[in-house]
């Protein structure tokens, strides 16, 4: 299972952004490190993994906080639905060992304006157009924009993102390098579940015949990983063979509908034309009106 060692602490909560600035200022004159992990909610042992990964970075001596906030801005359609838990929300931030639960009190602590609306966006040009971004016009820039009001009120030395969002992760990574945040920016790995799936707070909508079938995405991962290392002595394969063999796997999963499945450079999101080692495989799977994400490195 998706599970972690329990630490637990005193943790305190923040509902007001002004609060939670002036608290990070604070520490930033002690000479504490920060490490932000920015979520929206619906938390599970995924986000814990990020919560030990920002501990490692900032150490006992540093401060670690979680941000919870759904974010309008990021949506074209189901933020009423998304799912909400603040209580056991904070109870898995405090058992993690997290410092600070931010959890803005309205929209407005992060979007301000009521006479005169908020209006100014954060939009990355390039990496944001492929695979996320063509099935979501919008998304990105809300992510971009949220991360950056979220960097200037917690006033971080680290945010930890998670590898499952991999562009998400390349596009705040470049933001933060093209908009010069001092902070320094951490990957860390993928949370699994027993046979693969990637923890995510979508999974709990599964039935139990489509989590059954979810764990096609990394079978599919899986399984270029393996063609890859088969393939011929230059270390290369055909992209577009291996996309047909990958999408002939999801094609035939009861009540799987693909959306992208993509094989890109890392750095560039660049689509390959032959693909190796360390080139990266991506892809977004309905079931129903749940839709997976997955990624890995080949």
């Amino acid at each position: 299972m998706c599970s972690r060692e329990k630490i637990g602490n005193i943790m305190k909560r923040f509902a007001r952004a002004l609060s939670m600035q002036s608290q990070a200022l604070s520490w930033r004159a002690a000479g504490r490190k920060i490490a932000l992990v920015p979520t929206m909610g619906a938390l599970h042992a995924g986000h814990a993994g990020l919560l030990y990964c920002a501990r490692k970075e900032v150490g006992q001596e540093g401060r670690v906080v979680v941000s919870v906030f759904v974010n309008p801005a990021q949506f074209e359609e189901g933020f009423a639905d998304y799912p909400r838990s603040e209580k056991a929300d904070r109870e898995l931030c405090r058992r993690a060992g997290a410092d600070a639960f931010f959890l803005p009190r309205t929209a407005q602590e992060i979007y301000p304006g009521k006479k005169v609306p908020y209006s100014t966006f954060v939009f990355e040009e390039r990496l944001s157009r492929p695979m996320e971004g063509r099935f979501r016009p919008g998304h990105f820039q809300g992510v971009a924009t949220v991360v950056s009001i979220l960097l200037n009120i917690v006033q971080p030395t680290h945010t930890v993102f998670g590898e499952k969002d991999f562009q998400q992760a390349v596009v705040v990574k470049k933001m933060i390098r093209d908009l010069r945040f001092p902070v320094k920016f951490v990957l860390c790995p993928t949370v699994r579940e027993k046979d693969g799936l990637a923890c995510s707070s979508r999974n709990a909508g599964l039935d139990e015949g489509r989590r059954s079938a979810a764990d096609v995405l990394w079978r599919c991962i899986v399984a270029a990983r393996k063609i890859i290392r088969q393939s011929d002595s230059a270390g290369t394969v055909s992209t577009a063979a291996l996309k047909r063999r990958l999408t002939s796997m999801i094609d035939g999963t009861p009540g799987a509908k693909l959306d992208y499945l993509e094989i890109f450079d890392p750095q560039t999101l660049a689509p390959l034309q032959r693909c190796r080692r360390k080139d990266r495989i991506a892809l977004a799977v309905r079931f129903g009106k749940i839709r997976l994400i997955d990624n890995g490195k080949l």
